[in-house]
């Protein structure tokens, strides 16, 4: 009876464990369908960082990391450097702020002592006074003496060299007649550095009575009968600007000088050199003396293509010679003919072709008996009746141009 009993208490007790075993096993079916797996302890393998990958992580954290993820924390919240405060010039006390004030108050104040000082002895110390006119240097004069550039510096011997004004001394350099420029610098520390570009002459001027030189701009330039011969120059006298004239209307009256003498010898030979005068009073009609085998010839070249028209006129001007020994004028200003004017007691103007004389038209013999009465060489050809010939003219501009020194 009592193994009947313990036996069925040991079934009871085996058909409870399997009950309750078979409930558990019932409930982790579906605890095991939700719960999502364990993440694995074991960490991966980090890459090898390379000092290039570092750098640029530094520059630029990118996003996230992996690991960062998996910790559960912020990688917003995460640094990977310290930043550095920085921190102001002026202390925040209120003893720092005044000893930093009286810091720079003082420096501002050496710096103007300082400063006071260096001026003081630049203005007054001794070593810096122009002792005399051997302290002026001066270079690039010709024509201009020592003497009349000194004179500009008369007032600054003995003066301190910065109280010296320089812009004023250039200024007065230049109104001299052959100073074309001028530059005046300091030199320490007690000298002052002069350079002088000069004026070069071109032609003589015809001023009256006198000759003088003139360069490009039309400035006149007087030179002694001395220094003339001993230069040698070999210019035409210009005529038709005179000295009262505006500066601005002498500079375009030699500016076409200029191109009627450069169109002249741009074809390879000096004809400028066979000129004797060159009146430049009429800015449309050029007139310039020439010489030939009788006496000399007043031409008219115009104001254009005074190359060409030199050109015809030495190619015919024998043939002119000796058709018309009293040629006079030869004027070169109408296409495809030349108005030739003769000298004597009732000449006519002669016209012609570039190949063979013809009679002149209406309008040519206007023009050359306007130039007959206006131009002053003109009426001293109409003076062939009382006996004075071209030859006498010619000797005549030639005693001017001698007298002037020119040695051709």
């Amino acid at each position: 009876m009592a193994n009947l009993t313990a036996g069925l208490a040991g079934v009871a007790k085996n058909d409870l464990f399997s009950g309750l075993a078979s409930v558990v096993e019932k409930d982790e079916e579906p605890e095991r369908f939700y719960r999502p797996a364990a993440p694995s302890k074991t960490r991966p393998a980090r890459p090898k960082e390379t000092p290039a990958a570092r750098s640029e992580a530094r520059a630029w954290p990118g996003p996230p990391a992996a690991d960062d993820e998996e910790r559960g924390g912020d990688p917003f919240l995460r640094t990977r450097r310290r930043v550095q405060v920085r921190r102001g010039v002026v202390p925040k006390t209120r003893t720092g702020r005044i000893l930093f004030a009286t810091v720079i108050v003082l420096s501002l104040a050496l710096l103007v002592v300082l400063a006071l000082s260096v001026r003081s002895f630049f203005l007054h110390d001794s070593r810096f006074r122009i002792d005399s006119a051997a302290s002026i240097q001066i270079v690039g004069n010709s024509q201009v003496t020592r003497p009349e550039l000194l004179s500009v510096f008369g007032g600054d011997i003995g003066r301190n060299i910065f109280f010296v004004p320089l812009a004023q001394r250039r200024a007065q350099l230049e109104r001299l007649p052959w100073v074309a420029q001028a530059s005046v610098m300091r030199l320490l520390p007690n000298q002052l550095r002069v350079s002088i570009v000069e004026r070069v002459p071109v032609a003589f001027l015809r001023d009256g009575s006198a000759i003088k030189l003139v360069d490009a701009s039309g400035v006149p330039l007087a030179m002694s009968p001395q220094m003339l011969a001993a230069k040698h120059y070999s210019f035409p006298v210009v005529t038709g600007i005179t000295i009262g004239e505006a500066p601005d209307v002498r500079a375009a009256r030699m500016r076409l000088y200029q191109k009627f003498i450069g169109d002249l010898n741009s074809g390879g030979a000096r004809v400028s050199s066979q000129l004797s005068e060159v009146d430049i009073s009429d800015p449309e009609d050029v007139r310039a003396v020439m010489p030939t085998r009788g006496g000399d010839l007043l031409v008219h070249f115009g104001e254009t293509d005074f190359l060409q028209r030199y050109q015809r006129y030495r190619q015919h001007l024998s043939e002119w010679l000796r058709q018309y020994p009293r040629l006079a004028s030869v004027d070169l200003r109408y296409n495809g003919q030349v108005v030739l004017e003769m000298a004597g007691d009732g000449a006519e103007p002669r016209s012609g072709s570039s190949t063979a004389p013809a009679k002149a038209p209406n309008h040519a013999q206007h023009a050359a008996s306007l130039l007959r009465t206006n131009h002053p060489l003109k009426r001293t050809a109409a003076k062939g009746r009382t006996g004075k010939s071209a030859a006498g003219r010619r000797s005549a501009v030639r005693s001017s141009k001698h007298s002037a020194g020119s040695h051709r």
